[in-house]
């Protein structure tokens, strides 16, 4: 589980737009970009090389 505090002040590396905690990964919560970001050891891993693309897109 990833802390409040640290949730408010990440952002998606691609688009600059606000994230979520979701399972085990951050999700962006722009509807046109949407990377998931992985959480490894509780640490948000926010690189784009490591993101992966929502399903279906």
């Amino acid at each position: 589980m990833i802390d409040r505090d640290l949730l408010e002040i990440l952002a998606c590396p691609a688009c600059k737009s606000n994230v979520r905690s979701e399972n085990d990964a951050i999700v962006c919560e722009n509807s046109k970009c949407g990377l998931n970001y992985p959480v490894r050891d509780g640490i948000p891993i926010m690189l784009v090389d490591e993101a992966t693309k929502p399903q279906g897109r």
